[in-house]
C-alpha cells in the first residue's frame, strides 16, 4: 500500500528545486488507520457505558494511536482487544469488516457524515485531544477530490481485507483483484504480514510503514528524544533511528525546525536535530557537527535571509543552534572551538535582547571554564545572581549545586554546603522539578562520601533510590535510569564493596549492566566503579597477575585513576623507582587540576614507598602534609587514613605510646564509617602498640596486656577474614603466634604458626610483611 499512500495522501510540488508536502496546508491526512481509530471513538461515544478499568485502559491508549505510526488492522485491533474486548470485537465487525470495508463508497461517506452529530451533544470538547483530532480528519476527507476520495475507499478495502481475507476471495470484483495483485501493493503486503508475525507493541513499530504526517513525525520524535534521555535503553538502534529520520525528511521536507530548541538538547519537533542527538549517542563528532551544521543551513534557506534576532521566525532556533555546537565542542574536549561558538551566541543573544538564552549562555560560560581548570567561582556566582533575577530556577539551581561541588573541593564545611543543598530541594519540590530533585540527592550522597560520612552517604543513596518521581512517566519509561540514579548506584556497589559484600555487588552491578547498557552515555560511571571494585579485591587477595588488565582498562576511562592504580600495582610488585616516578608526575597533574584528593592519596603512598627502604623519617613530612590537607578540606575518611599511617610510623621509630594515643583519637570514626580494610589495620595497629607497650611492663602486667592484644588481633582477624584479605590475615596468624609463644602456650602457638604456614605457601610470591606495611 505504499504506492496507495505516495498516490493519496503525499502529493508533492516542486518549487524552485525544493519538494514541498502537505499542499493542503493541514498536519495530518486521512489514512485508512485514521479511519479505525475514528471507528473506535465513534464506539466509545455511542455505546453502552463501559467499566471504569476499561474506560481508563482505552482513555490511556487514544493520544498514542492517533499520533503514533499506522498500525496494520490486525495489530489496532489486537491493542484494542486487549485493553476492552467487548469494544474491539464491535469496532471490527461493525464499522469496519461489515458497514465500509464490504460495502459502497457511500458507507464511507455516511460514517464521516455521521461524525459531527455523534459527537455534538456529548462529552468530548471541540478544544480536547479527541475534538482536534476529529476535527483535523473532516477538514483533511472534506478537502479531498472525488477522486482522492474513491482511492481511499479502495485503500481502506485492501486495509481491511489485508488482514483476514474472506473465504470468498474470488468473489471480489475484478478491480479488487486488480488492486491486489500489483507488484506494490503485494508487496507491502508481504510486509505486513511480516510484521504481523509475533506480538507487537504499537509504540515499538517502526514509522517507515508509510508516509508520517507532521502530527505523526512530531510524536515519533517526542519520544525518541525522551527515550535517549530518560532510557537510552529502550530507544532504536542508532543505525536504524537515523534510516527513520531520514524517511521522515523524505517526506516531510518542509518539517519545521525546532521552534521550541531546548538551550542543553534540541526539543525534537525537527529531524535534523534528532539526527545530531543519535550521533552524540554513538561519540560520532563528525556526524554530529555535520548535522548542527546542516542545520543552519536549512534554517536560512527556510527563512529566505539569516536574520539571528528577533523572538519569531528561526532567530531563536540559530541562538539555542549555536549554543548547542558550544555543548558540542565542550563534551568532546575541544575547548577554543567551545568558546568561539558562545562568543557568538552571547553576541545574536544580546543583538535580540534574549536575557533566558543569555544566562544558559553563562551557565555553559563557567562550565567551560571549569572543565578547563579555570576559576569559575566569580562567573558562577554571577549566572546564579541573574538566574534569580529573571526567574530562573532551574538555572540558578544549577549554580548553586555547581558551587557545591567546587565548594566541596576547596575545603567548605559541610554544614554550608547541606544548607545550600537543602535551600535548592526547597525550590524543586515547590516548582516539581523533579530531574533536580535526583541530581541534588546524587550529590549529596557524593558529598558525604567524599566527607567520609559513608553511613550519611548510603542513607541519601537509599531515599534516591526509593524516591517516587514527580514526572509524569511517559512513553512506559521509569524514572530510574537518569544520570542521578546511575551515581548513586554506584556508590551503593563501592559502599557494599568496602564491607566484603561481593554478593550484592555483583547484583547492583549486573542491574547496572541491563540499566545502562555499554553503548550508553552513563555507562562508563558502573564500567569505572565495577573495575576498581575488581582491582581493589585483586590486590587485597594477593592476586597481582589479575591486575594489569584491570589497570589498563581502567586508564581507559580516566586517566588519572588508571595511572594511580598502575603505581599501586607497581609499588606491590617492588618496583619501588617506576612507582615513585609515576607518582611524581600524576602529583604534578594532580596540583594543576587541584585535585585534593588525589594530592592526599598519592602522598600516602609514597610514604609507604619510603617505608619499604624503612625511611620512616622521610615518610614523616609527607604524612604530615596529607594531614594538613585532609583537615584543611574537611575529609575525614582520608583524614583517618592519615593517623593510620602517622601511628605505624611512630611505630617503626620506636614510639608506640604516641602511636596507641593517635589510634585511639580515630578508632570511633574508622569503625562507624571506615572499610572493613581500615578496621581490621586500625585494630592490627593498636594490638601491634599494646605488645610493644607490654614488652616494658613488669611481669606481672605483661601477661594481662599481651592477653588484650591477642583479643584485638582476633577482633582484626574477622575483619580481614569476611573481605578475605590473606596477605593481612597472615600478617594476624604471624602475630598471634608470636603472642602465644612469649605467653608459653605452646598449643595455640603451633595452631597459627600451622594457619601462618599455609598461608605463606599459598601466597609464595609476596614478600611484604607486617614490618613495612600498615
Amino acid at each position: 500500500m505504499a504506492s496507495v499512500h505516495e498516490s493519496l495522501y503525499f502529493n508533492p510540488m516542486m518549487t524552485n528545486g525544493v519538494v514541498h508536502a502537505n499542499v493542503f496546508g493541514v498536519k495530518d491526512w486521512v489514512t485508512p488507520y485514521k479511519i479505525s481509530v475514528l471507528a473506535l471513538l465513534y464506539e466509545m461515544i455511542t455505546s453502552k457505558p463501559l467499566a471504569l478499568v476499561e474506560r481508563r485502559r482505552l482513555n490511556k491508549l487514544i493520544l498514542p494511536l492517533q499520533q503514533g505510526p499506522d498500525l496494520t488492522l490486525r495489530q489496532f485491533l489486537k491493542t484494542v482487544e486487549d485493553c476492552c474486548s467487548q469494544t474491539g470485537y464491535a469496532v471490527r465487525n461493525r464499522y469496519i469488516k461489515y458497514s465500509m470495508a464490504d460495502g459502497e463508497l457511500k458507507d464511507m461517506e455516511h460514517f464521516f457524515s455521521t461524525l459531527p452529530n455523534s459527537f455534538s451533544d456529548s462529552e468530548v470538547y471541540k478544544t480536547s485531544v479527541v475534538g482536534l483530532f476529529m476535527r483535523h480528519m473532516l477538514l483533511a476527507y472534506n478537502k479531498l477530490s472525488f477522486s482522492q476520495v474513491y482511492k481511499l475507499y479502495k485503500a481502506l478495502r485492501l486495509y481491511c481485507h489485508g488482514v483476514q481475507p474472506p473465504p470468498d476471495l474470488s468473489a471480489l470484483p475484478a478491480e479488487d483483484m486488480e488492486l491486489t495483485s500489483t507488484d506494490d501493493t503485494a508487496g507491502d503486503r508481504m510486509d505486513k504480514e511480516e510484521l504481523d508475525t509475533g506480538p507487537l507493541h504499537p509504540f515499538d513499530l517502526r514509522c517507515t510503514q508509510g508516509p508520517l504526517s507532521q502530527k505523526q513525525a512530531e510524536y515519533f520524535l517526542a519520544r525518541q528524544a525522551y527515550l535517549l534521555k530518560n532510557d537510552e535503553n529502550k530507544v532504536m538502534k542508532a543505525a536504524k533511528l537515523q534510516t527513520e529520520l531520514n524517511h521522515i525528511l523524505k517526506f516531510n521536507p518542509d518539517f519545521p525546525y525546532g521552534d521550541d530548541l531546548n538551550p542543553d538538547l534540541f526539543f525534537p519537533s525537527c529531524s535534523i536535530p534528532s539526527t545530531y542527538l543519535n550521533s552524540m549517542r554513538v561519540q560520532d563528532v563528525y556526524s554530529s557537527t555535520h548535522s548542527l551544521l546542516h542545520y543552519f543551513d536549512r534554517l536560512i534557506l527556510s527563512a529566505g535571509e539569516g536574520k539571528s534576532n528577533g523572538d519569531d521566525g528561526n532567530g531563536r532556533s540559530l541562538r539555542y543552534a549555536i549554543l548547542n555546537l558550544a555543548t558540542l565542542h565542550c563534551r568532546f574536549g575541544h575547548y577554543q572551538q567551545a568558546d568561539l561558538a558562545l562568543q557568538e551566541a552571547i553576541r545574536i543573544a544580546q543583538e535580540a535582547n534574549d536575557h533566558v538564552c543569555l544566562q544558559h549562555c553563562l551557565s555553559w560560560l563557567y562550565t567551560l571554564e571549569k572543565m578547563k581548570g579555570s576559576d569559575s567561582w566569580v562567573l558562577t556566582e554571577d549566572s546564579v545572581k541573574m538566574a534569580t533575577h529573571f526567574c530562573l530556577p532551574y538555572l540558578a539551581s544549577l549554580g548553586i549545586q555547581s558551587l557545591v561541588q567546587q565548594g566541596a573541593a576547596q575545603g567548605t564545611v559541610a554544614n554550608k554546603l547541606l544548607d545550600a543543598l537543602r535551600s535548592t530541594d526547597t525550590v524543586h519540590w515547590k516548582v516539581s522539578l523533579s530531574e533536580l530533585i535526583e541530581i541534588s540527592l546524587a550529590q549529596t550522597t557524593s558529598v558525604w562520601r567524599m566527607y567520609g560520612k559513608s553511613t550519611m552517604s548510603w542513607q541519601q543513596a537509599q531515599l534516591l533510590l526509593n524516591m517516587n518521581s514527580l514526572e509524569p512517566v511517559n512513553f512506559g519509561v521509569q524514572q530510574n535510569n537518569t544520570e542521578a540514579f546511575a551515581v548513586a548506584l554506584c556508590h551503593l556497589a563501592e559502599l557494599h564493596a568496602e564491607q566484603g559484600l561481593y554478593g550484592a555487588v555483583s547484583d547492583i552491578i549486573e542491574h547496572l549492566r541491563r540499566q545502562f547498557p555499554p553503548h550508553t552515555q552513563h555507562a562508563k560511571l558502573w564500567m569505572l566503579s565495577d573495575l576498581k571494585i575488581q582491582f581493589d579485591r585483586a590486590m587485597n587477595d594477593g592476586k597481582l597477575h589479575v591486575a594489569p588488565p584491570l589497570v589498563t582498562a581502567i586508564a581507559a576511562l580516566n586517566h588519572t585513576e588508571g595511572l594511580y592504580r598502575k603505581a599501586l600495582l607497581l609499588k606491590g610488585l617492588k618496583q619501588t623507582s617506576e612507582a615513585s616516578k609515576i607518582l611524581q608526575r600524576l602529583q604534578q597533574q594532580c596540583e594543576k587540576t587541584k585535585n585534593t584528593e588525589m594530592i592526599i592519596r598519592l602522598l600516602l603512598t609514597t610514604a609507604e614507598l619510603h617505608w619499604e627502604s624503612c625511611g620512616f623519617a622521610t615518610a614523616l613530612p609527607l604524612l604530615l602534609q596529607a594531614l594538613n590537607l585532609s583537615h584543611t578540606h574537611n575529609l575525614q575518611c582520608l583524614a583517618s587514613e592519615t593517623i593510620l599511617h602517622l601511628a605505624f610510623t611512630q611505630l617503626m621509630l620506636g614510639a608506640p605510646e604516641q602511636a596507641l594515643v593517635l589510634l585511639q583519637g580515630v578508632l570511633e570514626a574508622v569503625l562507624a564509617h571506615g572499610a572493613l580494610l581500615d578496621k581490621g589495620r586500625a585494630l592490627l595497629l593498636i594490638a601491634r602498640c599494646q605488645a610493644s607497650i607490654a614488652e616494658a611492663m613488669p611481669e606481672e602486667k605483661r601477661a594481662m596486656a599481651l592477653l588484650e592484644a591477642f583479643d584485638t588481633l582476633e577482633e582484626a582477624g574477622v575483619y580481614f577474614s569476611r573481605l578475605n584479605c590473606l596477605e593481612r590475615l597472615r600478617d594476624v596468624y604471624y602475630l598471634q603466634a608470636q603472642l602465644h609463644h612469649f605467653l608459653g602456650h605452646t598449643p595455640q602457638r603451633n595452631r597459627y604458626a600451622m594457619l601462618f604456614r599455609l598461608l605463606d605457601q599459598e601466597l609464595p610470591l609476596s614478600q611484604s610483611t607486617a614490618i613495612t606495611r600498615i
